[in-house]
Order: C-alpha cells, then sequence, then structure tokens
C-alpha cells in the first residue's frame, strides 16, 4: 500500500495539472451554491445532517456536499493524498489537524503548481474576522504566511493552555500521604519518592507490585524523557533544537543531555522506571493505570491523567508535579498548541461564488458566535449561557459558556463540527469556559488541568526555538526533512540504549555525538538558522 501510494504522490505533480482548470461549474438555476468539501467525520457525527452544517447552509445558501474520511490518521492522509494525485479533489478541505491536514510543504508545492489557491485577497475582501486575528497574533501570522508573502491555507489557532505545556508528569497524591512523604521539588527528591513507592507498599496489599514510574512513546507528552531532561538541559520533545542569542543549536549532543541520561538510567538500573515504559502502546499504559486488582502506578508522564487511568477511582488520587529543580535548570517543555499547516484549503476545482462563500463560512467560525456554535452545537440543547454564581476555568475571566452534559442513554446530538472546528479558539475564550469547583470530579476535570498548568507555565528557557512557526525553503525541503527524521530517530534510539544499558553511556557517548556529523547536522543547523532568521518572528 505504502509502495502504491508513493507512485500515487510522484505522479501527482504531473496528473493534478491535467484537471488543474476544472472547475466546479455552477448552476444558473435558483437555490444554493453547491460546494464539493472534503473532511474527517468521526463515528457520532452526520456531516450531511448535521445542525452547525444546516445553519451555515442556510446562512450562506450554499450546499455543502461531503466526501468523507475516518478520524485514523493514516487512513485519512492516504485518501486525501490519492485525491489530490488523481486529480479528483474537492472544493474545500476541511481538516482536524492532528489527524491530518496539508503540511507547509504541501502548501508550497501544491500552491506553486496552481492547485491550493492563494487566499489573501479572499481575506481581504471578505473575512474581516480572519484578518484581525492574523495581525493581532503573531505566530498565527507566521503560520499561516508562506515565504512568498502568500497564504495557501488556514491552520486552527486553538490556544489550549493545558496543551501548551503537554509533557506533564502525575503523581499519587494518595500514596505520598500514606508514606507521609512531600512533594518532590529536586530531581534526588523524586528518585527518593520512587524508591519509597517501590519498596514501602504504598498500596497496602503486601506484595511489591507498584510500578513506581510510567510512561508511553506512543504520545510523545507521554515520554519520560523531556520532562526528566528538563531538570539537566532543556528538551523540547520535538526539534530537540535550542535558541540562545538568536543562535539555533542542538541539545541532544551537549555534556548536559549526558548528565540528563546518566540519572534516568540510574532510575531504570534501580526498576524505579517501568521497563514497558519506552516501548509500550496507549492500551498497555491504560491497562498499568486501571489495574483492577490494586493501584500499581505511582506516577505517569502525560498531557493528562486520562491518557494513562481511566478507572476514575484511580484517576483522582493524580496531581501534576511541578517541574523538577535538576542539578543545571528546572525547565517545562513549552511548544505552541497550534500546529502550522492548512486546515482549511481551497483548490483551483472551485469557483469564484464558491470561494467567496467558503471564506465567508471559515471567518464565521472566527466570531463568538460562529465558534460557540460550530464546536460546541445548539444553544440550550448542548450548552447554556452562565448562571449567576457559577465560574469560568480560570480565576478573574468572566464566564461565557456552560455545556450541557449528555443525559443518561442520550444519543449523541450530531449538532457541532467539533474538532473540525476549531479555527479561533483564542485563550480568553476557553478560559471562560464554565467548570465546576471541584477538580476531582468529572465536572471540574478542566480547571483541574487548568491549576496544573499553571504550575509550569513560564518554566521555559527566555528563548524558544519556534519550530511550529518557521518555514522551510522549498528548495531544501527535501533534504531538511531527511537530515530531520534521521537525527530525531538517532537520538531516541540512543537515548533509549544508552538509559537501558544496551550501550555504555561512558565508553560510547564520544562516538555517539561523532555520529551527528555523518548525519549531517551541521547542514541541518544551517538550514534551520537560515529559516528562523527569514522569519518574521
Amino acid at each position: 500500500m505504502l509502495y502504491f501510494l508513493s507512485l500515487l504522490l510522484i505522479l501527482s505533480f504531473t496528473l493534478v495539472g491535467c484537471s488543474s482548470n476544472e472547475k466546479t461549474e455552477v448552476s444558473q438555476q435558483d437555490g444554493p451554491l453547491k460546494i464539493k468539501v472534503f473532511g474527517p467525520q468521526n463515528a457520532d457525527t452526520n456531516l450531511e445532517t448535521n445542525y452547525f452544517t444546516k445553519l451555515v447552509e442556510e446562512k450562506f445558501n450554499i450546499d455543502l456536499e461531503w466526501q468523507v474520511t475516518t478520524y485514523d490518521a493514516t487512513s485519512a492522509s492516504e485518501v486525501r493524498n490519492i485525491a489530490l494525485a488523481s486529480g479528483d479533489y474537492p472544493d474545500a478541505f476541511f481538516l482536524v489537524p492532528w489527524v491530518d491536514q496539508f503540511s507547509q510543504t504541501d502548501l508550497l508545492r501544491y500552491g506553486k503548481q496552481g492547485v491550493v489557491l492563494p487566499l489573501n485577497d479572499l481575506i481581504d475582501k471578505y473575512a474581516p474576522n480572519i484578518k484581525e486575528v492574523i495581525e493581532n497574533h503573531p505566530y498565527y501570522a507566521s503560520m499561516v504566511t508562506a515565504p512568498d508573502g502568500n497564504i495557501y491555507g488556514l491552520p486552527h489557532l486553538n490556544e489550549c493552555f493545558h496543551c501548551s505545556y503537554g509533557n506533564k508528569l502525575w503523581i499519587n497524591k494518595d500514596w505520598l500521604e500514606k508514606l507521609k512523604l512531600e512533594m518532590p521539588k529536586t530531581t534526588e527528591e523524586f528518585k527518593n519518592v520512587l524508591t519509597a513507592f517501590k519498596t514501602q507498599d504504598p498500596n497496602g496489599n503486601g506484595k511489591q507490585d507498584e510500578v513506581p514510574l510510567s510512561g508511553s512513546p506512543a504520545l510523545i507528552e507521554s515520554s519520560i524523557i523531556p520532562y526528566l531532561m528538563n531538570g539537566f538541559i532543556y528538551d523540547d520533545s520535538r526539534s530537540r533544537l535550542t535558541l540562545e542569542n538568536g543562535k539555533v543549536d542542538l541539545v541532544a549532543n551537549k555534556d548536559e543531555w549526558k548528565e540528563g541520561l546518566a540519572y534516568i538510567k540510574s532510575l531504570y538500573k534501580e526498576g524505579l522506571i517501568d521497563k514497558g515504559a519506552f516501548s509500550q502502546n496507549m492500551e498497555a499504559h491504560q491497562k498499568l493505570g486501571n489495574n483492577a486488582e490494586a493501584q500499581i502506578l505511582g506516577a505517569s508522564t502525560g498531557m493528562h491523567p486520562g491518557v494513562f487511568v481511566t478507572n476514575f477511582e484511580y484517576d483522582i488520587d493524580y496531581d501534576a508535579l511541578a517541574p523538577l529543580k535538576g542539578p543545571n535548570t528546572e525547565y517545562a517543555t513549552y511548544n505552541f498548541p497550534s500546529t502550522p499547516g492548512g486546515a482549511f484549503v481551497l483548490t483551483n476545482k472551485a469557483s469564484e461564488e464558491a470561494q467567496i462563500a467558503a471564506i465567508k463560512l471559515v471567518d464565521y467560525m472566527f466570531t463568538d458566535e460562529g465558534r460557540i456554535l460550530s464546536h460546541h452545537g445548539e444553544k440550550d440543547v448542548s450548552w447554556r449561557e452562565p448562571k449567576e454564581g457559577e465560574i469560568a476555568i480560570e480565576e478573574g475571566v468572566e464566564p461565557n459558556l456552560a455545556l450541557i452534559p449528555l443525559k443518561e442513554d442520550e444519543k449523541p446530538r450530531n449538532d457541532n463540527w467539533g474538532a473540525q472546528s476549531q479555527y479561533y479558539h483564542s485563550g480568553e475564550f476557553r478560559d471562560g469556559l464554565v467548570q465546576a469547583t471541584d477538580i476531582y470530579t468529572a465536572e471540574g476535570y478542566e480547571r483541574r488541568l487548568q491549576e496544573a498548568t499553571h504550575l509550569y507555565e513560564g518554566k521555559e528557557p527566555s528563548e524558544v526555538f519556534p519550530h511550529w512557526a518557521i518555514w522551510i525553503d522549498p528548495a531544501v525541503a527535501d533534504e531538511a526533512a531527511m537530515i530531520e527524521t534521521n537525527i530525531v530517530d538517532y537520538i531516541e534510539q540512543n537515548s533509549l540504549q544508552f538509559i537501558t544499558g544496551t550501550k555504555d553511556l561512558d565508553k560510547e557517548w564520544d562516538a555517539y555525538v561523532k555520529g551527528f556529523d555523518q548525519l549531517n547536522l551541521k547542514r541541518y543547523l544551517e538550514i534551520m538558522q537560515e529559516a528562523y532568521d527569514n522569519s518574521s518572528l
């Protein structure tokens, strides 16, 4: 299948040109304007009959003809790429970034071919809300504006506070209380706590079955390495690049990185880290957190507790642990919560009327009314106005809406686009969501994440490499992508080998560092430095 897909992608550069002028014809008869659109659809949603779909169809006098795929990332990407390669693609794409969307490289290539249309003029003339957001959000402006000045697609701007510091660690507060231990503040104190979890039977079943610390590589935020490494050197968990006085550099070949690996290795060697933490999938991770016979998990990395434990009786025992002070640093990993690329894209199949209607639709989702209805659904059915005395998720913020949960045995309401609609979920908007004050209830869960994230807020270095807002020159994009993949894989593989002891950290460290020369690290840093220097940041 992969071979077949590769051939189709190669052919796309010629095939799409064959149909590049075949625009969807506009019906001359009275009635709504038909627009062919492509997007993922989950099992609880029917986009054709959806409440928000019907609302915008009436509002803009359009008829959205959906071609849908699933929320499975691999499948969704294949379907989109095959459609583009065959030339049988729609007028517009409405995608979900964490499922599949156009990458920056995709946008530049298809933009150059004329398959993807620049949105600049449409935004200037018909999308005042989009225009205002671009003008007032520098990171978003960098994300949407290609090196040639064109806007080929719109990514979501979803300022999810707790997502911005996703590499958290959650520790069993009940076990701390039982063993009369304080929340650890340093890397050494943390090691002592894990040792106590292993040896002092905090679950009280008379067995040494406790797993002091676990995680999973299945989600980047659940990896153990970044959280622990931040006590030694900054680890952004993704690029492993850093900035110092505007100079781009790699962190994973520094002595401080070696120190961090030595510390993690010591935890692993003493049985304080679950052996499956570097290989298990999400299901295995949750099986550990949900263990039926007794609670056995002392601490775990993850964006939120629900990643590793769905048993609510266990879930409420986990509190976020603030960044640990190590011998060198006390950092928290920061990543801008929005992904660059194109979630909304217009193609050359769209007529002028369809282009205008589509950009107006997206612009509507940038308004207060549009973003609420598109994401939360029908008023007084799925959400309501706040009541007197209710408070927002963030202290001091005026509450803007309260969600209405499904009743027992109530079917999904099919009244919103959910993750497909998060084009402008500003921090202020998200902070206004009404939440219960008891953070250890389902109704107060988001408040729990909000409060936890304040422990991490501002703990990143003063300079962070903004990989989310960097555009790579198309002439070197393939070269950069190949080098990056090789370097990231090399770092991950060797880190694991050093931690587990299959490689000797002391004896083989120098050879590991020298190995970056063969991976063209110098060239990669040159490309990333040029991209950073050419950005508007």
